[in-house]
């Protein structure tokens, strides 16, 4: 019991809270990227990507693992978006500072969800069952590409007038 949950349930939720960070970040930077910040937007993602996070390390573990390396990343990466989000305004050098760390923290999530997707799935298994395939690995090259080409866009592309607008 974690929470007064049941691990399945206490599961379920920590997975809701991830697919919801995922969702609001992806919309949040997406917009960012064609120079629109939604301010609501990227609270929710940082703020459930931060419980996802937090969540994460409720679950019972022996030892260190990789999720515990990503999740420890995570907060780190995190905690940088937040200061240059709450903290700096995103003015100066927090505005790349926020670019590269929330897009970073997204890049984790998805990471996360593309491995558990080949854990999971049947057919994304079958293609990948050790998660050391050429499909597997193309999926997280494809990933990353795709993450680092959305921090360029946002850092190119600055918010008009420099202000966090709805």
């Amino acid at each position: 019991m974690i929470f007064g949950l049941s691990l399945p349930a206490f599961t379920a939720l920590h997975v809701a809270i991830s697919l919801i960070g995922i969702a609001a970040g992806l919309l949040a930077l997406l917009a960012q990227a064609r120079g629109y910040f939604l301010a609501r937007m990227h609270a929710v993602f940082l703020v459930t990507t931060l419980l996802t996070s937090l969540t994460g390390f409720l679950f019972p573990f022996g030892g260190f693992t990789p999720a515990i390396g990503v999740g420890i990343l995570s907060v780190l990466v995190l905690a940088v978006a937040l200061c240059a989000l709450y903290g700096f305004a995103r003015r100066g050098r927090a505005r790349i500072a926020y670019a590269v760390s929330a897009t970073a923290a997204l890049w984790l999530n998805l990471f996360v969800l593309v491995v558990q997707g080949f854990l999971k799935v049947p057919a994304l298994n079958a293609l990948a069952p050790t998660g050391s395939e050429p499909p597997f690995l193309a999926a997280q090259g494809l990933l990353l590409v795709a993450m680092t080409i959305m921090a360029a866009a946002i850092i190119r592309r600055p918010v008009a007038g420099g202000t966090m607008t709805a």
